[in-house]
This record gives C-alpha cells, structure tokens and sequence, in this order.
C-alpha cells in the first residue's frame, strides 16, 4: 500500500571499485555511479530493507584476473544485517547473491578471509566481538569474545585468515585495544594483546595501510592520530610491533571527526564542520588541501580510490545533507610540488612594484589569470603603472594636479591586431574636477573633460552591451552636489593611429543626501528610452530614464538665450596630447560640459542597503542584481512603478561587507538565450549567482545555494584597493585570483595550477538541508502530464533556509531549485496558498502556465516571511526553473531591533516561537493566517501582497501555556453562511475550537475589528501531554449518517496516542456567546500506542483516511469505521527523527505522501478506497 518513490538521507558508506566505479550507501540502497567520461547512475538496489548501510567491502582479487563482464562480489553491510551481492553486466546490473543474514549484535566491520572450501567473512560487532560466517550459507562458523567486553563505537578486522586475523576495537574509555578473535580457545575469551591510549573523546574511525604498517584512527576530540603498529594480521606476528606509538597528532577540523582515510604520503579526514582535510604527511603533517561541499550536518563518509604511482586520485565525499561529491587530486608528489587547489590560505606573490610614490589604486584588465591580462596601478604621487609580462613600466603621469588626491578606473575593450584582445581604457580623476582618458596601449592618445568645479567623488564605466559596441564606454563622474557628468568614449581606428572621441551626454542629478556620489552603474536598453540604474554611497538604488533620439539627429537646446551644441572631443598621436575640434584648449572644459539639463531620477529606493553604499549593480535576463556592505544581494526589476525588490539574499554570517556579484552562467543554458522575449520584457528567471566580500580580514567568494566558501584570501579587510580575476571559463569563481594593496604592496593570489574540472568538484547528488528538515509543504505539479512531470516541494529546517524542490516520483529525481536564506533562527512551520491569475484571486493553473504560490515560513525569534514562488518548466531541458519574489517580512520585536542603547536595558519578553500555521482565509488580496506561539498565544495575522506588509489583527492568550499545533475547517450553513472554524492545541493535551466567521467574512466585519472575538466554543481533552499535529474534515448531512453537519478532528501527542473526535454541528437562530453555533461532541477514539515515539504530523489522504508519522521511524495508514480507527499498513521510514508531513491526492487512486526530518522520503500511497462512507455512529459521548 505505501512503496517509496524517492529518498535523500545522510550518506553513510562510499567505496570505490578501482577507478571505474564508486558505491553509495544510502539508509538501505546501494547505488552504483560509473565514472567513465560522464559520472552517472547506472544501478540501484534495496539490500538492507531497514537497516542502514554503514560498509561496502569489495572482494579482493588480482587486477589482472578482473573483468567487468564477469562482475565483482561485494558485501554490504549495517546495523545488524549482513548481505551479499554481485555486480555485473559493466555495473548496469546487481544482484543478491545470497538471503539477507541478520546477526544479534550490531556489525562495525566485515572483512574478507580465506577458507578451505571458499571465501569466508569475518565481523566485528558492537560488543567487542567477532564471529566468522559463511556468506554463502549465511551460518555462523565461530564466534570469539574479548575479556574486556565493553561496548565499541568502531573497529577494523584485519588479516588474511582467522586464525591470524587481529581486531582494533576503538573503545568508550577513548583507547584503542588490539586481540586475536582466531587466537582463542573454544568457550574462552581472548585477552588485549595492544593497548592504544591517548585519545580524549569516542574513537568514531579506523584505518590501516599494510604498506607502512599505519594506524589512523579519527576522534570524537577533534584529532586524527596516525600509529606505528607494525603488521597487523601477519603469519609472524599477528598484532604487530610490540611497541606501538603515536607518530602523528593532527588538529585542523573545527568539530568531530567522523572518518579517516590513509594512502601513501596522505592522511584524508573527514568531520562534522563539513570539510574533508587532506594531510601531507612529507609537509610535516599540514592541511595540504581543503575540500569543502556539503552543508551543515558534516561529512559522513569517504572514499579514496587507489590511483597509482604519478596518478591522480578520486576523492568522494558524501554528507548528512544526503550530497555526494566526487573530487579529483594530483598524486602526492605532483601535489606537493604544485600545492594547488588549496581554499584557505592561498600563497600569496609580491608583484614588486616600482615606481614613485605608494601604489593607491589597482585594476586588472583581462579574463583569467592576472598574469596573463594587464595590472594598473595608481600612485600617490599621480603616475600610472603597467604591469606586464613580469615587469613594471610607467604608463601615464598626470602631475601635481593628480597627486595626493586620485581616483582611477579602467574598461576593458576591444582592439586591432595583436591588442584585441587586452586593450583598455583608463580614466583618472582629480581633486580639482579634472577628468583624463587614455589607452592603455597609448597614453599619449587621450582626453582631457571636466567633471565639475570640486573633487571628482567617483569614477565609474559602463562597456558596450553588444560585440558591435566593443570599442565603446560610457564614463561617469560624480562630481560636487550631486552632479554626475556622463561621456561616451569611442575608439576608432584611422590612418594616423587610434584616435579617442568623447561625446557629452546629459548629466545625472542625484536627490540631496549625504554621501551623495555613485558608486555603481548599469545601463539598460529598451526599446522606448534607455534607462540607468544607479547606486550611490547611501545605499540608494536610483532609475533614470533617457529618451532616444532618432539616428543622426544632433540635439540642440536653448540654455541662457543661447544656442549650445554638443562638442565632440578627439584626440590623435599624430597631434597635441588635448585637441578639441572647433575650439581651443582652453575652452575645452567648457565646452564639453555645456549640454542639456539635468535629468532626475524616475525611481528611487532609498537607503535600500543600509547607510555604507552599494558597491556593485548588474543586469542578467532581464532582473537586476545589486550588492552592499549590509551583506545582502538584492534582486529587482524594472516594473511600472520603477524599481521592485523581488527577493533578498544574505551572505554567511559575519560576512556584511559585500562587493560584487558574479552570475554562473550554467553551459545548457543556450537555448534561454536564444529568447528576445526575456531581455526586452524584463521577466527573465533568477540566475545562479556567487558573492565577493569581506570577511573579517579575509577576500572571500560565497556560494549562497552550496553554503560554502569557495575562496579565502587573507588580505587584511575591505579597506583596500583590489581587483578580482575570475577564471577564464566563468564558473570555476573558485580558481580566481585577487589582486590588492596591503601596506604599500601589491600582491596577488596564486590560485590553483590545476584545470577547473580537477580541481573543482563534480556533484554526483545534490544536497539539500544538512541539519534537520522541520516542515514540508506541497506547492504543486509542474511539467506535461504523465511521466515528464515534477512536484513542487519547498521545506524549512534547522539551518535557518527554506530550499524549493522539484521531485520527479518516476525516476526518484531530487531537484533544488532555490535556497532561500532569510531566517535568522530554525523554520518550525510554513503554508502554502495556490494563485494563478494574480494578486487578487486564486484562480486554476492552465496548461503551460507556471505555478503560482505564496509561501508563509515562520520558526524561532518569532519571525515570519512571505514569498510569491514562480515555478516553470524549462521544456527540453527537463528541471524546472524557480523565481522567488519576496512579499514581506516579520517579527514581533522589530521595534525591539530598531531600539536605540538596546544594549544597556534588559528584555523582559523571552523570545517566542512561531510553532504552526494555519490558512483561515485565503479569497482575498489578503491572506489570514492562524499562528501557534511558544508564548502561550493564537495570534492571527493578515498578509497583504499588494502593501507588502504583516498586520497583526487579534491574539488570545487562552491556552496560558505553549500553543502547539492550529488547524482550520470550513462550511456553510443552511443559509449558505460560511462558518470557518479554528483549532489549537497546547501542552496540556487539551483541543480549543474557534470559531473565525467574523474574520473570514469581510462583508459581516473588517478584519481590524476583530479585537472583541469570543473565547472558544468548545475544549477537548484528547492527551494526557502535548498535541503535536492535527487534521480536520467535514461531513455533510447524508455521508455516513443523517442529522446535520460533523466534523472529524484527529489529533496526535507526545504521548503517542492518535485520537479521534466527531463534532456535531449545529446552527442557532440566536447567538451563543456570540456565535450562532453549537457544537457538541458527538464520540470519541483513540489508540493508545498508535506509535512507539511522540506522533509529531498527521496527514489527511481523504476523509476518513490518515497517515501519521512518529521518531519510531513509522509511517502508518489509518483507516476510520464506525467502531474506530483500524491500521492499514505500515512502512518503515528511512528519515530519522521525523517531524513534518505533507500528503496529497494524485491521478487515479493514488496518492503521496512525503516525510522530513534526517532527510526526505516520498512515499507512494496506492490504497485510496472512499474511507467516509461508513455507518452512522452512535450520538453518545
């Protein structure tokens, strides 16, 4: 009746088959990835029903004896079972090989041996013994004990045969101890032959490397300690060096150490703080490499494939967040020569700059390595520099109107001959107003314009939109109140050299501010004008418009009485440095700056990123991507009332000080570009972007999906000049390199030698929250109908993100389409209301039409977000697409937040959880919502997407304890009178029930007039604790018996009781306590251990057809007759601790139902049969 259609948990167990394929434990499937060319997924298979697999062991054999056609036998094993299998057919295929053998005692290892009649397994349980088996038979041949039977977190069975086998058992007294299970007498224990201490926490890995006779064991203590043990599991001397010690004691994680890997020359290991360390070994035990991939929750298991002498290696990792990473190293000799790919701590070159003064500014033009492009640099002392080819040259040198005070910019654009590809532009800017242009490749060719009367504030370029316009670049300069001057500067190439046009364009006012200069800039064409987004150093994002005019017109203005024209600036080596066509020098200032009014900003979303500035604005697709030093990335539009922000995006915590953005260009991407529509309408599809900033004293480079750095340089902080240098390819941001001053220096990052596909890494599986996943709601379908669609999926965890998936239940496809990361504690609950004509009504999706939702996260701090999710297929391509607009935000202490000297009182209040969510009424603009808070209060709140703004309407304190669940009902009565009813549910296991006419009925009253609403009609006591999860359905007169309306309410607690009440209804022609209905309990039951474990969510399939889930790791199937509730079925759940529930109907008779906690797993619901027609139950209480 239940089957499971798609799981991601914590990954357990990864081995690698040689270099050709790698093994994946996940909860009881095995999956095989084949690494030829294109990593995949080529076989699957459910071996351990519902154990865990902890241990792929592969059958050793000679590599010259092996062949793919032939197959290779593997054991799996966890918990407490052990299975045999086989893979064959080039790993399309696997296949039991023998009955699934459960033991009494949990297995730590499984090892292969040598018998006389075939192969044989030898296991380490938990309680410090080992037994040998037949996999084959699935016997117990012998079982050995140690005298110190204490209990084991790890162990490794070693040696060839069992009479010579040694075991390493990592004990909870933190030791390490070494016996023989093969060296014992029948119905004796064996003694500890090796005592290891030294250890301060629970040993959770071992590893041995026969070659060096190395021991690595990985503790709870955060260290990796590396032992001389000698041989183990030798016909000599089965437990080694007599002596054993302590070679190595490696400290570099920042949490536990969950698993630990040797090769030679090479210690890898692998922990919570979700990183995977690579140690050399020759380095005197350092962090040679950081390999970083997965989300909170850590690295959970590790594999390293042999590689060879010279060869590179496969690393793969796989995380609590159910990801799988593969990564490919160098062999330790190349890599200790190149020291490539290390993350943090990236070596640093001194570019040795020479030339007069202290370099001030510095620039990069080129793609790639800055070696391979031009590095500018600006002095003190107003000389410009060139650095290139490894050698420093003067470029320019402006004089003593330059020095001091300078600021400088540079645009790359396109040349002639062997410059095509590097030639640039450069302005500088003075204290005085003046403004020089110039080539990089000649200095002498240039402009001299004025940008104003006082101190040019910032300079600012802007390049050409298209190839044609590559040799284009519009410059502005923020000058003295405000004023911004703007040029369009050409390069053009005539029979005496390179020649500079400049042409004056009308200048920019901003509105009065402090700091009022630009420091960001995009240009936007369109058909009707061009538009310019500007952000200046308030934190302001401005939109102006500039109306075109037609081709070859020459604008002409009356200004004073007089007629001014525009002056065209040029300037060629084959004349004076400053020329001017039809005027003098002297009049050259003049005469550029005398152009039409002012134009004033259209739009203006002031301060929208805090009192430090934005820093950095670009467009992509239509949408607009701003930056600040509020550590947040915007996203926006240009709507009809100017500019719109669709949804924020924060960077890591600590990291507030933003500076740029830089889009992933995915390569499947070609055929949205191939789409005008996009571009000129502006409704383009959110792009995947990283984050630059600052740190604390490191340049760091932010994946906001991954949750992870993918670059650190240790460069002293923001306050700085720099220059970053993508690489050539634009998605390995990774393998950039920084350039920047530091104390008069110019250094410069040395990134990492290796190609991006080697040094990056390759995600085999992606993964979604690393930490606990607290709620899960049901968005949707998406896609053509059949197999080609996808569910939409979005769920809050304990990692403070919401993340929206997109599940395909046919080929069991997990998809993250958005990571949304604006929470600032756990999301406990979330609601989904569907819309798809607008802001005004629901509506019905069409065909092709994508589907619209607004989301309701709320969780701890007592905060709330509202999102508008827009979610679309992208025809061939297949994975949908995701748009995230967020409508508003939350939180009862705000004005707590905005509180001056917060610090120097005291907050009475404790902070409150928001714990359940309800929709009261969704038919309006307005949505109502029902809120449970660890207060002891219902609060009910209106969201309006139209005002983008919460309104709390009403709160009651009836409960007087933690409020833990709400739900909602609604009818109508004999007089079509809808009647909405409220449950809440607290820790005293009692049910209130609210009745919500007033408030979902606009036309009988207002929802800001709902202070006065009436206690509760009714109280059910249901638990003897806490009721965690509710359902609710209606039963009309005529279904299942005849007198008047029911309702049937389902209840679960931290009892682990499931509870059942009927409500009659009845309607009163006068009102009671201010309703005009009665409710009276009409029966009642309950099953008392409906779960081992508190029953945390309850879904309603249909009516009279429950699931409930429960930490027991349950699924169960309800069904409710006339004499109670009767189980259906039960599955056993792969996800642990689960916490939230969401069920759905699907096409013909079946449904689904999805489960999170430690996980995600969709299950398939096949028994559908009507559970409401059942007989009329007796009206006694």
């Amino acid at each position: 009746m239940m089957e499971t259609a798609a799981l991601v948990v914590p990954i357990t167990a990864l081995e690698f088959i040689r270099e050709e394929y790698l093994l994946k434990g996940e909860g009881p499937i095995l999956t095989v990835y084949s690494l030829q060319s294109q990593p995949k997924a080529c076989a699957s298979l459910s071996v351990l029903h519902n154990y865990r697999i902890h241990g792929i062991r592969p059958k050793p054999q000679p590599a010259d004896r092996w062949s793919s056609h032939l197959g290779e036998d593997l054991v799996v094993f966890g918990g407490k079972a052990v299975c045999l299998l086989r893979l064959s057919d080039e790993g399309q295929r696997l296949e039991q090989l023998s009955p699934l053998v459960e033991l009494q005692d949990w297995a730590l290892d499984v090892h292969w041996l040598s018998g006389n009649d075939g192969p044989l397994l030898g296991v380490a349980l938990a309680h410090n013994s080992a037994l040998l088996l037949d996999p084959a038979e699935g016997c117990v041949l012998a079982l050995s004990s140690c005298q110190e039977g204490c209990l084991l977190y790890s162990a490794l069975l070693l040696g060839g045969t069992w009479e010579i086998s040694v075991l390493v058992g990592g004990t909870v007294f933190n030791q390490l101890v070494l016996w023989r299970p093969g060296g014992t007498q029948p119905n004796k224990k064996a003694p500890v032959e090796r005592r290891l201490p030294g250890h301060c926490g629970v040993i959770f890995s071992l590893c041995y490397l026969q070659e060096t006779g190395w021991l690595a064991s990985a503790s709870d203590d955060r260290s990796v300690r590396v032992w001389r043990v000698g041989d183990l599991g030798g016909a000599r001397e089965p437990c080694g060096d007599p002596r054993p010690t302590c070679l190595r004691v490696l400290y570099g994680h920042q949490a536990r150490v969950f698993i630990v890997k040797l090769s030679p020359g090479r210690v890898y290991s692998g922990g919570e703080d979700g990183g995977c360390l690579l140690w050399d070994w020759g380095g005197g035990g350092r962090v040679a490499r950081t390999l970083k991939g997965h989300r909170a929750g850590g690295v959970r298991a590790l594999a390293v494939s042999e590689g060879g002498e010279g060869r590179s290696r496969w690393v793969a990792t796989g995380g609590a967040d159910g990801g799988v990473r593969l990564w490919q190293v160098e062999g330790e000799e190349e890599e200790d020569e190149a020291k490539g790919g290390a993350w943090e701590g990236e070596s640093l070159v001194n570019l040795g700059f020479k030339g007069r003064g202290v370099p001030k500014v510095v620039r990069v033009v080129g793609d790639g390595h800055w070696s391979q492009g031009l590095v500018v640099v600006n002095t003190d002392h107003g000389e410009v520099c060139l650095y290139q080819g490894g050698r420093w040259s003067p470029l320019w040198d402006g004089g003593p109107e330059f020095q001091s005070y300078c600021v400088m910019e540079v645009l790359r654009v396109k040349g002639w001959g062997s410059t095509a590809a590097r030639e640039g532009l450069c302005a500088v800017g003075s204290l005085s107003g003046e403004v020089r242009v110039f080539l990089l490749s000649q200095p002498d060719t240039g402009v001299s314009l004025r940008g104003g009367l006082g101190k040019v504030h910032s300079l600012l370029w802007v390049g050409g939109l298209t190839d044609r316009e590559g040799r284009k670049g519009y410059l502005l300069a923020s000058g003295a109140e405000g004023l911004v001057r703007r040029w369009l500067l050409e390069v053009e190439m005539r029979d005496t050299g390179l020649v500079l046009r400049a042409h004056p364009l009308d200048p920019l006012l901003l509105p009065p501010c402090a700091k009022r200069w630009l420091t960001a800039v995009v240009y936007l064409k369109r058909p009707q004008g061009a538009l310019w987004v500007c952000g200046d150093r308030r934190g302001s994002l401005l939109l102006f418009e500039e109306k075109h005019r037609a081709d070859g017109e020459e604008p002409s203005r009356e200004e004073d009485g007089k007629e001014t024209s525009y002056r065209t600036v040029e300037s060629s080596d084959d004349k004076e440095d400053m020329t001017v066509e039809n005027g003098g020098a002297d009049k050259r200032g003049e005469e550029s700056c005398r152009v039409g009014p002012a134009l004033q900003p259209v739009s203006c979303l002031f301060g929208l990123h805090g009192k430090q500035g934005v820093t950095w604005l670009c467009d992509h697709r239509g949408l607009l991507y701003s930056a600040g030093r509020d550590g947040c990335v915007r996203v926006l539009q240009v709507g009809r009332q100017g500019l719109e922000v669709l949804r924020v995006q924060r960077a890591c915590k600590g990291m507030e000080w933003l500076e740029r953005v830089i889009i992933l260009e995915p390569r499947d991407s070609q055929e949205d570009q191939k789409s005008p529509e996009l571009e000129r309408t502006g409704s383009g599809k959110e792009a995947r972007f990283v984050m630059l900033g600052f740190h604390s004293v490191h340049f760091v480079v932010w994946d906001p999906v991954r949750q992870e750095r993918l670059l650190s340089v240790s460069c002293g902080g923001g306050h700085r000049s720099w220059s970053y240098c993508p690489h050539q390819d634009g998605l390995s941001v990774g393998q950039g390199a920084l350039v920047f001053i530091k104390q008069g220096v110019v250094l410069a990052s040395q990134p990492s030698g290796e190609a991006p596909s080697r040094a990056g890494s390759l995600d085999l599986r992606e993964g979604l929250h690393g930490r606990g996943v607290g709620c899960v709601c049901h968005l949707g379908v998406v896609g053509e109908a059949g197999d080609g669609h996808w569910d939409a999926l979005v769920t809050g965890g304990e990692d403070t993100s919401l993340t929206v998936l997109a599940v395909q239940s046919q080929t069991g496809t997990v998809k993250a389409l958005s990571v949304i990361s604006d929470h600032i504690s756990n999301i406990r609950t979330l609601t989904a209301v569907q819309r798809f004509d607008g802001r005004t009504g629901r509506g019905e999706q069409t065909a092709g039409q994508p589907l619209s939702a607004l989301v309701v996260s709320a969780g701890g701090r007592a905060q709330m977000q509202c999102y508008r999710l827009l979610i679309r297929g992208n025809g061939q391509l297949g994975q949908p697409s995701c748009q995230v607009i967020q409508v508003a935000s939350h939180r009862l202490d705000g004005q707590w937040e905005r509180k001056r000297n917060r610090h120097k009182t005291v907050k009475m209040d404790p902070e409150t959880r928001y714990m359940s969510i309800a929709v009261i009424d969704d038919r309006t603009e307005s949505v109502l919502l029902a809120l449970a808070c660890s207060d002891g209060a219902v609060r009910l709140f209106s969201v309006s997407e139209l005002r983008g703004t919460f309104e709390l309407l009403w709160e009651s304190f009836h409960h007087q304890r933690c409020v833990l669940s709400v739900a909602t009902c609604c009818l109508e009565d004999e007089q079509g009178i809808r009647r909405v009813f409220l449950f809440s549910t607290a820790t005293d296991g009692r049910i209130a029930v609210w009745d919500m006419s007033p408030v979902a009925n606009p036309e009988d009253k207002a929802p800001t007039e709902t202070q006065g609403l009436p206690e509760p009609l009714l109280t059910i006591p249901a638990h003897q604790s806490g009721v965690n999860a509710l359902a609710v359905w209606v039963e009309g007169p005529g279904v299942g018996h005849r007198n008047g309306t029911r309702i049937t309410l389902a209840s679960g607690g931290d009892d682990g009781q499931l509870s059942v009440a009927v409500i009659g209804v009845q309607y009163q022609e006068e009102a009671i306590d201010g309703s005009g209905v009665r409710l009276q309990i009409l029966s009642q039951w309950s099953v008392a251990s409906a779960h081992a474990a508190p029953l945390t969510a309850l879904g309603m399939l249909s009516p009279g057809l429950l699931v409930s889930t429960s930490p027991d790791q349950r699924v169960c199937l309800w069904r409710l007759t006339n004499t109670g509730l009767s189980q259906r079925g039960v599955l056993f759940s792969h996800v642990a601790d689960a916490a939230g529930l969401a069920v759905w109907k699907g096409s013909g008779d079946r449904a689904w139902a999805v489960v999170c906690g430690q996980g995600l797993q969709l299950l398939k619901v096949t028994d559908m049969e009507d559970g409401g027609n059942r007989e009329e139950v007796t009206e006694e209480m």
